[in-house]
């Protein structure tokens, strides 16, 4: 797969960038606060999608956690 590139960075440079940002810029109850709302919506709502979702949320979750 081909890296889009738009202005001087990739997408995946200016993604990385941006999360990095985020980081400095929101504590770990930020990151918290992610986890937990997808820790309920795990648990109220059913299916695949869902299930992604929350695995995605959860890693954030382990992010904040460590910071």
């Amino acid at each position: 797969m081909a890296k889009e590139k738009k202005g001087n960075m990739t997408v995946e440079e200016a993604g990385r960038k941006g999360g990095e940002q985020t980081s400095k810029t929101h504590g770990q109850d930020f990151y918290q606060e992610i986890g937990h709302k997808g820790g309920e919506a795990g648990g109220s709502k059913g299916g695949h999608a869902t299930q992604e979702e929350v695995s995605r949320y959860e890693e954030i979750k382990k992010k904040g956690q460590s910071h």
